[in-house]
Protein backbone atom coordinates (compact mmCIF):
# COMPACT_ATOMS: atom_id res chain seq x y z
CA UNK A 1 0.00 0.00 0.00
CA UNK A 2 1.64 3.29 -1.40
CA UNK A 3 0.06 6.06 1.00
CA UNK A 4 1.36 8.39 -1.44
CA UNK A 5 -1.40 7.71 -3.68
CA UNK A 6 -4.06 9.46 -1.04
CA UNK A 7 -2.48 12.60 -2.11
CA UNK A 8 -3.54 12.46 -5.70
CA UNK A 9 -7.59 12.24 -4.78
CA UNK A 10 -9.87 14.57 -3.96
CA UNK A 11 -10.11 17.09 -6.76
CA UNK A 12 -9.16 15.68 -10.29
CA UNK A 13 -10.35 14.03 -12.63
CA UNK A 14 -10.45 10.12 -12.50
CA UNK A 15 -11.31 6.94 -14.54
CA UNK A 16 -13.29 4.23 -12.81
CA UNK A 17 -13.26 0.90 -13.76
CA UNK A 18 -14.68 -2.68 -12.89
CA UNK A 19 -15.06 -5.87 -13.95
CA UNK A 20 -17.58 -8.56 -14.25
CA UNK A 21 -17.45 -11.89 -16.07
CA UNK A 22 -15.19 -11.67 -18.84
CA UNK A 23 -15.82 -7.52 -19.55
CA UNK A 24 -13.72 -4.80 -18.23
CA UNK A 25 -15.68 -1.40 -18.65
CA UNK A 26 -14.97 1.96 -16.63
CA UNK A 27 -16.23 5.62 -17.39
CA UNK A 28 -15.10 9.16 -15.94
CA UNK A 29 -15.84 10.03 -12.70
CA UNK A 30 -14.90 13.38 -10.52
CA UNK A 31 -15.44 12.57 -6.82
CA UNK A 32 -13.17 10.67 -4.99
CA UNK A 33 -12.40 11.33 -1.33
CA UNK A 34 -10.60 9.95 1.70
CA UNK A 35 -13.70 9.21 4.05
CA UNK A 36 -11.19 6.89 7.18
CA UNK A 37 -7.48 6.45 7.40
CA UNK A 38 -7.66 3.44 9.91
CA UNK A 39 -9.34 1.57 7.88
CA UNK A 40 -8.35 3.38 5.03
CA UNK A 41 -11.99 4.19 3.28
CA UNK A 42 -12.96 6.18 0.09
CA UNK A 43 -15.78 7.01 -1.40
CA UNK A 44 -16.52 7.26 -5.35
CA UNK A 45 -19.85 9.05 -6.47
CA UNK A 46 -21.38 7.33 -9.51
CA UNK A 47 -23.81 8.64 -12.16
CA UNK A 48 -27.04 5.25 -11.90
CA UNK A 49 -27.18 5.50 -15.59
CA UNK A 50 -23.55 4.17 -16.37
CA UNK A 51 -23.05 0.46 -16.80
CA UNK A 52 -19.63 0.64 -14.56
CA UNK A 53 -22.19 1.81 -11.95
CA UNK A 54 -24.05 -1.77 -12.49
CA UNK A 55 -21.18 -3.62 -12.79
CA UNK A 56 -20.03 -2.08 -9.36
CA UNK A 57 -23.52 -2.80 -7.89
CA UNK A 58 -23.10 -6.65 -8.38
CA UNK A 59 -19.41 -7.07 -7.67
CA UNK A 60 -18.35 -4.74 -4.76
CA UNK A 61 -14.58 -3.88 -6.49
CA UNK A 62 -13.43 -1.09 -8.39
CA UNK A 63 -10.20 0.48 -9.43
CA UNK A 64 -9.53 4.51 -9.80
CA UNK A 65 -6.92 5.85 -12.04
CA UNK A 66 -5.96 9.13 -10.86
CA UNK A 67 -5.41 10.99 -14.37
CA UNK A 68 -2.72 13.83 -14.92
CA UNK A 69 -2.41 16.85 -16.26
CA UNK A 70 -0.65 14.98 -19.39
CA UNK A 71 -3.53 13.03 -20.34
CA UNK A 72 -5.24 13.35 -23.79
CA UNK A 73 -8.39 14.03 -25.12
CA UNK A 74 -8.83 10.63 -26.68
CA UNK A 75 -8.98 9.34 -22.89
CA UNK A 76 -12.30 11.10 -22.38
CA UNK A 77 -13.66 10.01 -25.73
CA UNK A 78 -12.86 6.25 -24.64
CA UNK A 79 -14.37 6.77 -20.87
CA UNK A 80 -17.00 9.39 -21.18
CA UNK A 81 -18.51 9.33 -24.42
CA UNK A 82 -19.04 6.12 -25.73
CA UNK A 83 -21.20 2.99 -24.80
CA UNK A 84 -19.77 0.54 -22.82
CA UNK A 85 -22.03 -2.38 -22.98
CA UNK A 86 -20.56 -3.23 -26.36
CA UNK A 87 -17.60 -1.08 -26.65
CA UNK A 88 -13.92 -2.27 -25.90
CA UNK A 89 -12.67 1.23 -23.97
CA UNK A 90 -9.25 -0.04 -23.33
CA UNK A 91 -8.23 -1.19 -26.66
CA UNK A 92 -6.42 2.37 -27.98
CA UNK A 93 -4.02 2.47 -24.57
CA UNK A 94 -0.60 1.04 -24.72
CA UNK A 95 -0.42 0.62 -21.34
CA UNK A 96 -3.07 -0.81 -19.72
CA UNK A 97 -2.58 -3.43 -16.69
CA UNK A 98 -4.71 -5.23 -13.86
CA UNK A 99 -4.45 -4.91 -10.48
CA UNK A 100 -4.41 -7.77 -7.70
CA UNK A 101 -8.35 -7.46 -8.06
CA UNK A 102 -8.19 -8.71 -11.72
CA UNK A 103 -9.46 -5.27 -13.11
CA UNK A 104 -8.05 -2.95 -16.01
CA UNK A 105 -6.98 0.08 -15.26
CA UNK A 106 -4.74 2.06 -17.62
CA UNK A 107 -1.30 3.43 -16.70
CA UNK A 108 -0.97 6.19 -19.43
CA UNK A 109 -1.13 9.64 -17.96
CA UNK A 110 -2.24 8.32 -14.52
CA UNK A 111 0.11 9.42 -11.63
CA UNK A 112 -2.00 6.80 -9.01
CA UNK A 113 -4.50 3.97 -8.97
CA UNK A 114 -6.10 2.99 -5.72
CA UNK A 115 -8.36 -0.45 -5.73
CA UNK A 116 -11.66 -0.71 -3.71
CA UNK A 117 -13.67 -3.10 -1.87
CA UNK A 118 -17.28 -1.94 -1.82
CA UNK A 119 -18.60 -1.60 2.10
CA UNK A 120 -21.69 0.48 1.68
CA UNK A 121 -23.40 2.35 -1.29
CA UNK A 122 -25.41 5.14 -0.43
CA UNK A 123 -28.63 5.99 -2.93
CA UNK A 124 -28.18 9.99 -3.85
CA UNK A 125 -30.68 10.12 -6.54
CA UNK A 126 -29.25 9.87 -9.91
CA UNK A 127 -25.67 8.88 -8.31
CA UNK A 128 -24.63 6.36 -6.05
CA UNK A 129 -21.53 7.11 -3.49
CA UNK A 130 -19.84 4.11 -3.03
CA UNK A 131 -17.69 3.52 0.33
CA UNK A 132 -15.14 1.11 -0.04
CA UNK A 133 -12.18 0.16 1.95
CA UNK A 134 -8.70 0.66 0.18
CA UNK A 135 -7.17 -3.33 -0.92
CA UNK A 136 -4.19 -2.13 -2.81
CA UNK A 137 -2.82 1.52 -3.79
CA UNK A 138 0.10 2.26 -5.87
CA UNK A 139 1.55 5.82 -6.86
CA UNK A 140 3.61 6.13 -10.30
CA UNK A 141 4.42 9.63 -10.44
CA UNK A 142 5.05 13.47 -9.58
CA UNK A 143 3.15 14.76 -12.18
CA UNK A 144 -0.22 16.92 -11.39
CA UNK A 145 -3.75 15.68 -10.84
CA UNK A 146 -5.70 16.43 -13.63
CA UNK A 147 -8.49 19.13 -12.40
CA UNK A 148 -11.55 19.65 -14.56
CA UNK A 149 -10.90 23.56 -14.69
CA UNK A 150 -7.33 22.35 -16.21
CA UNK A 151 -9.52 19.87 -18.22
CA UNK A 152 -11.53 22.53 -20.00
CA UNK A 153 -8.89 25.03 -20.37
CA UNK A 154 -6.33 22.77 -21.85
CA UNK A 155 -7.39 19.17 -22.35
CA UNK A 156 -10.79 19.57 -24.35
CA UNK A 157 -10.26 20.76 -27.72
CA UNK A 158 -12.02 24.25 -28.39
CA UNK A 159 -15.59 24.46 -29.95
CA UNK A 160 -15.62 25.08 -33.51
CA UNK A 161 -17.45 28.35 -34.52
CA UNK A 162 -20.42 27.68 -36.49
CA UNK A 163 -21.16 28.96 -39.68
CA UNK A 164 -24.08 29.87 -40.36
CA UNK A 165 -25.66 30.84 -44.52
CA UNK A 166 -28.51 32.66 -45.08
CA UNK A 167 -30.22 36.57 -44.55
CA UNK A 168 -29.03 38.24 -41.07
CA UNK A 169 -31.55 40.93 -40.16
CA UNK A 170 -29.82 44.39 -39.87
CA UNK A 171 -32.29 45.20 -36.97
CA UNK A 172 -31.80 41.94 -34.46
CA UNK A 173 -29.31 40.02 -36.02
CA UNK A 174 -31.70 37.10 -36.12
CA UNK A 175 -30.74 34.72 -38.79
CA UNK A 176 -33.02 33.07 -41.40
CA UNK A 177 -31.46 30.14 -42.72
CA UNK A 178 -32.19 29.41 -46.19
CA UNK A 179 -32.43 30.91 -49.58
CA UNK A 180 -34.23 32.32 -51.07
CA UNK A 181 -35.32 35.21 -48.17
CA UNK A 182 -38.99 35.35 -49.17
CA UNK A 183 -39.85 38.69 -50.28
CA UNK A 184 -43.10 38.79 -47.43
CA UNK A 185 -40.93 37.52 -44.42
CA UNK A 186 -41.33 39.13 -41.68
CA UNK A 187 -38.20 38.92 -38.89
CA UNK A 188 -39.76 36.77 -35.67
CA UNK A 189 -37.76 38.93 -33.17
CA UNK A 190 -38.28 42.82 -33.91
CA UNK A 191 -41.13 42.06 -36.70
CA UNK A 192 -39.26 43.97 -39.25
CA UNK A 193 -39.31 43.06 -43.14
CA UNK A 194 -37.38 41.49 -45.40
CA UNK A 195 -35.65 45.21 -46.58
CA UNK A 196 -33.80 44.92 -43.47
CA UNK A 197 -32.31 41.67 -43.99
CA UNK A 198 -28.77 41.37 -45.12
CA UNK A 199 -27.12 38.05 -47.06
CA UNK A 200 -24.67 36.08 -44.97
Amino acid sequence: MDNNALFKIGYGLYVLTAREGEKDNGCIVNTVMQVTSSPLVLAVGVNKQNYTHDMIMRTKEFNVSVLDVNSKFSVFQNFGFQSGRNADKFADFKSVERTENGILYIKENTNAYLSGKVLEAIDFGTHTLFKAEVADAECFSNAETLTYSYYQQHVKPAAKPVEKSGWRCKICGYVYEGDPLPEDFICPICKHGAVDFEKI
